[in-house]
């Protein structure tokens, strides 16, 4: 064989071998690019319309305003009309799958620069007549990318509380077991064992010893004669002690049991609380590395957020979404808000390590997502005949006033009730019921008094301020909620967990705890929401919660208990393979928990939107042109080229360069200075839109990657303690 053949023959292989690489990583695209891939073709009698991704506006609960840029391909001809319409649409969405549609679509203005009064008559009404029928699906990321934020901010939502928690710091493996107060002994059925109600965590107290014990895994238990004393491992546990440990959760996939033979670490110290607080471990003295780019170190050996700033020799922790700073680790600390972080804080890089803190970090692009996914509701259609409701109350209904309001609340259920306007209002796993008693019968709410958007954070029903009622029709109610039914807060320009107050639970004969905010290592995954953890765990020591046959909700707020243990190590920290946003997948294999519409409650209650069930005609598949047309807000039609800014007129497409340097050119006229301005100010909306559309793209494909692989550690991040949302 002549050298020039072996050349060829090895040039070969390396094209195969290219091939067979991109036809392997092509599902992936390929599938993104079936379901909500831009722009779009549509089919009609008279021609083809092709819609170009939409360029949202404003989001008012389900109802979604934008425009979009659009081309007409009429039959006969050859050239096609570009040209801007502005829509109305219904938005149904499902957060936990991050897809949206819009549905019963409606054209509020059309504009085709290049016709004339007729033509844009002809093609206004082609395009009326026709977009009822569209079914346009987006990604939630796309949507969330390109959309305007709010500036309005909910006066309630300002006074969340910010006081600090009790903060402990210890330089050892810890793990915080919170109570709700004092703890509250319930004695179990069978048995002269006592179950410490006031706790999500496992703990039973045996009388005859006055021992307690509490689970730390399925074979693990932990042992003290005083609950806020020293534990330790129970070398012998009793029969009916250890029949009473959580059932362990099912397994979730052999490569992430794999992940989770890590070397087991030392047991952690169990301690104790009975009042809000938050508990910082590090194994051993506290071990710092550099951020590059900042002048910022993050304590590497524990899993908790916190960070020194090197010049102010300050440190800052963050807890539930909120900043508090002190001068040593011991304390004291006091909040701080993210506007007065230092700047610093806004150059973390996304893909290291502490790339996580910065959806609170004012400014970033990371915490404008977050602030625009509570503005994303999660809908559904209820059935008004099929969707019913018990309340179950603790003995005979008590109501306490709503402080600030004239409404009163049940407070001996777990269950949101709310006496108002002489009626009753419930509010159950997100859909409103109403009845003339507060034990019912009820029936779905067609409406609610505004006077129920007034209740306070304070209050421990806040969160179902968050639930509204769209759309009534004959067969169906239109419902929706925002992530702060899910105590998902807006504070300030970021977002928080929790409210900061503490809410007392309800005793009786049962045990209705309140959402709590604090005592549970909550942390934020921009993909999945809010987890919680361990302040330590490593191998066996999972301390599973939620488990021993009592615990029916409230903790958590609506949604009851949803699991607990792989929340860091399997996607938290992750940080190298697809930034921060690699640890979807570990929340995605819940997703039907995630969303609320889907739990077994309200598949009872719910039925099908009218997009997903097939009574809108498709708008099309995705088409394989460029998705680089864009509309100003006047109605000018625009396309980004690698030469930058065309604009589309009677002549085709025209660069927009070459205009702004003729005009430079020249001594300008106050006419021409101000066309000049505009223009600039036009080309500044425009990249905007364009960096938007391209961080959509690519929140999407990252999305996309997670569900096309089995998850799993991607390397980069710290090791955390478990938890999902």
């Amino acid at each position: 064989m002549t050298q020039r053949k072996k050349v060829m023959q090895s040039i070969g292989w390396m094209l195969a071998l290219l091939l067979v690489c991109l036809l392997t990583t092509m599902p992936v695209w390929a599938q993104e690019d079936s379901t909500d891939g831009w722009p779009r073709e549509i089919d009609t009698p008279k021609g083809t319309v092709v819609v170009y991704q939409p360029q949202p506006e404003k989001l008012d609960g389900n109802l979604l305003k934008g425009r979009a840029a659009v081309a007409v391909e009429l039959k006969g001809s050859t050239e096609p009309v570009f040209g801007a319409v502005w829509f109305e649409a219904r938005l149904e969405t499902d957060r936990a799958e991050r897809t949206a549609t819009m549905a019963d679509v409606t054209i509020t203005q059309v504009r085709f620069p290049e016709q004339d009064e007729q033509k844009n008559k002809n093609l206004k009404a082609l395009l009326e007549k026709e977009a009822p029928k569209w079914q346009l699906p987006i990604s939630l990321d796309r949507l969330m990318a390109t959309l305007d934020l709010t500036e309005k901010r909910s006066e309630a939502a300002q006074k969340i509380n910010t006081k600090p928690p009790k903060i402990l710091f210890v330089e050892e493996p810890a793990v915080l077991i919170s109570l709700d107060g004092e703890p509250r002994l319930k004695q179990e059925e069978g048995s002269e064992l006592m179950r410490v109600i006031n706790t999500p965590f496992t703990i039973l107290f045996e009388p005859s010893e006055k021992t307690y014990y509490l689970n730390a895994d399925k074979d693990t238990w932990y042992t003290a004669k005083d609950i806020k004393g020293e534990w330790a491992i129970a070398k012998k546990v009793p029969s009916e002690v250890a029949a009473r440990a959580p059932r362990s959760e099912p397994d979730t996939g052999k490569q992430e049991a794999a992940e989770d033979e890590e070397k087991p670490g030392p047991p952690p110290k169990v301690i104790v609380v009975t009042e809000p607080a938050e508990l910082i471990s590090s194994t051993g003295k506290p071990e710092f590395t550099p951020i590059s780019g900042t002048d910022l170190l993050y304590m590497s050996n524990t899993d908790s957020d916190v960070l020194l700033h090197i010049k102010k020799q300050q440190y800052y922790i963050l807890l539930a979404g909120r900043w508090y700073i002190s001068a040593k680790m011991q304390g004291p600390w006091q909040y701080v808000p993210g506007e007065k972080l230092p700047s610093d804080f806004a150059k973390i890089p996304e893909d290291t390590a502490m790339g996580t803190v910065l959806y609170s970090v004012p400014g970033t692009d990371i915490a404008k997502e977050a602030v625009l996914d509570t503005q994303i509701p999660q809908t559904a259609a209820v059935d008004r005949k099929k969707a019913t409701l018990t309340v179950e109350y603790d003995g005979n209904p008590k109501f306490e006033t709503i402080k600030g309001t004239k409404m009163k609340y049940a407070v001996n259920t777990p269950t949101p009730v709310i006496n108002a306007n002489k009626k009753y209002y419930a509010c159950d796993d997100a859909v409103w019921f109403v009845s003339g008693k507060a034990t019912g019968p009820w029936q779905v709410a067609t409406s609610v008094p505004d006077e129920i958007y007034t209740i306070p954070p304070d209050s421990p029903i806040y969160h179902v301020t968050f639930v509204r009622i769209y759309m009534v029709t004959e067969d169906v109610v239109y419902v929706g909620y925002t992530p702060g039914y899910t105590n998902t807060y807006v504070y300030n320009t970021t977002v928080v967990y929790g409210t900061g107050y503490w809410y007392p639970g309800w005793y009786g004969r049962y045990y209705y705890p309140r959402p709590a905010t604090w005592g549970f290592h909550v942390r934020y995954n921009p993909w999945t929401g809010w987890r919680f953890g361990l302040s330590y765990s490593s191998g066996p020591f999972t301390f599973t919660i939620g488990g021993g046959g009592w615990y029916h909700g409230g903790w958590w707020g609506p949604g009851r208990y949803r699991g607990y243990r792989h929340g860091y190590r399997h996607g938290y920290r992750h940080g190298r393979n697809a930034g921060y946003r690699a640890g979807y997948h570990a929340g995605q294999r819940n997703a039907n928990q995630q969303n609320l519409y889907r739990n077994q409650r309200n598949k009872a209650r719910t039925t099908a939107m009218p997009a997903t069930a097939g009574k809108h005609a498709r708008a099309g598949t995705a088409s394989n042109r460029p998705n680089n047309v864009y509309t100003d807000r006047k109605g000018d039609v625009h396309r980004k080229t690698d030469k930058g800014w065309e604009k589309r007129s009677k002549e085709g497409w025209k660069s927009e360069k070459g205009q702004s340097a003729k005009t430079q050119q020249q001594k300008a006229t106050p006419t021409q200075t101000q066309q000049q301005k505009s223009r600039q100010q036009q080309n500044q909306q425009l990249n905007r839109s364009y960096q938007d559309r391209q961080r959509g793209d690519q929140r999407t494909r990252s999305y996309n990657r997670s569900r096309g692989h089995s998850g799993g550690r991607s390397g980069g991040g710290r090791s955390g303690g478990g938890g999902r949302r």
